[in-house]
């Protein structure tokens, strides 16, 4: 009897592992601020489409900016479309990636799981595909409830307009990803940026602190979000999202205006070289300070200090990874001494999702990578190598995305 009950427990128990190797990969939790699209129904008749060229009527600067983002290319990406493509085009990637009812091909009636991974859908009559195409658009952050919202409450705008209490309330819609579930082992999952700057706010004493500025008052510092179904309370101030990513420009906030105070809608990030290369500080050096000449070995030592950044460096998706190359040449510049280190996240995904290792860049948390060289007169000079890569090149083969641009 024993033996036929074990039998069947290990039959359960293989047909579970390998329904866990072919289900739908549900990385995250889906939060409700990002569970259900921007209702557009209350839209103005002078907002008309809720397009970004019609916002560049009035705010042609903010569109120039706009459009040189990635958020403008959400949609049409070629990696995102390649790797939704790869993922079973997941209807949840839609909601950021395109975040107003007007962009979705079907209406979210309701969700069948509580993860909300398998939505009831129904064909979107009102669906635009040009506005699709425009991606994370102006009114995918601005719009909400028939009104245009930010941070200047004070205007002439033919349009309804409310006052955030912070801007952060924002980007926080999608970038707030958590992993909390019975079947997931990491800290934070992909996309859950907020989730780092939190921890790396509690577990650091950060003797730089994020600067803000007074254009955007926030009385008590907490807010409750209700620009979406859920509501919890964060401290969105802290997050310093838009104070390091929408750099303070004095403009008009619409051609001919009165100058005042406003924010550079440029959201350089990940994929802007110079973005990455002020997050982070190096120091490169003969770490034997006595200047010892008769000893065997010499020993170089670089330092890389996450100093610009709250979240780690690299976050958002895992594919992401800086490498950092030591070599010791001579004078013909050949390489007599060679080390590798990689600055990454690795993860395995199946049948559970389990963080293995995470050596990225925390907020004031320097480390270390050296490389030795025998002392006898041949070493000239030593070198220091770091890059930061987009994409990993397995993942790149795997998808099929062809793109091999860095």
């Amino acid at each position: 009897m024993r033996t036929r009950a074990a039998t069947f427990l290990l039959i359960v128990l293989v047909i579970f592992l390998g329904w866990r190797f072919i289900r739908p990969m549900n990385i995250f939790l889906v939060d409700e601020r990002f569970a259900w699209p921007v209702d557009t129904s209350q839209t103005p008749e002078v907002l008309t489409d809720l397009s970004a060229k019609q916002c560049a009527n009035c705010h042609p600067d903010f569109y120039d900016e706009w459009q040189t983002t990635i958020h403008s290319q959400a949609w049409t990406d070629p990696y995102f479309q390649t790797d939704w493509q790869f993922d079973k085009r997941q209807h949840n990637c839609r909601l950021c990636h395109t975040p107003l009812d007007k962009q979705q091909p079907q209406k979210v009636l309701s969700y069948r799981d509580v993860d909300k991974w398998d939505p009831v859908l129904e064909d979107n009559p009102e669906f635009d595909k040009d506005l699709q195409h425009e991606g994370v658009t102006c009114a995918a952050c601005h719009y909400r409830n028939g009104k245009i919202v930010g941070v200047i409450g004070d205007t002439d705008a033919p349009h309804p307009v409310k006052k955030l209490q912070d801007p952060n309330q924002i980007c926080v819609r999608c970038h707030i990803v958590e992993g909390e579930r019975w079947d997931t082992f990491f800290r934070f999952p992909p996309c859950g940026t907020v989730a780092e700057i939190r921890s790396t706010l509690k577990d650091t004493a950060d003797p730089g602190s994020v600067s803000t500025t007074d254009m955007e008052p926030s009385p008590d510092n907490k807010v409750t979000d209700n620009m979406s179904e859920g509501s919890s309370t964060i401290d969105y101030r802290s997050l310093g999202c838009v104070q390091c990513h929408m750099p303070a420009l004095e403009r008009p906030l619409v051609a001919g205006g009165k100058s005042r105070m406003t924010r550079q809608h440029l959201w350089r990030g990940g994929h802007d070289p110079e973005m990455v290369k002020s997050a982070l500080s190096f120091d490169f050096n003969d770490i034997d300070s006595t200047g010892d000449q008769d000893r065997e070995k010499r020993v170089f030592r670089l330092m890389i200090t996450n100093t610009g950044a709250a979240h780690y460096v690299p976050t958002g998706t895992p594919d992401r990874h800086l490498t950092v190359q030591l070599r010791i040449l001579d004078a013909q510049d050949k390489v007599l001494d060679e080390e590798n280190y990689s600055i990454k996240r690795t993860l395995m995904w199946r049948p559970f999702i389990i963080d293995l290792w995470d050596n990225r860049l925390k907020r004031w948390s320097p480390q270390h990578y050296e490389i030795e060289t025998d002392n006898d007169g041949k070493a000239v000079k030593a070198e220091a190598i770091v890059k930061y890569h987009l994409l990993d090149e397995k993942r790149r083969q795997r998808i099929g995305y062809e793109n091999k641009t860095p």
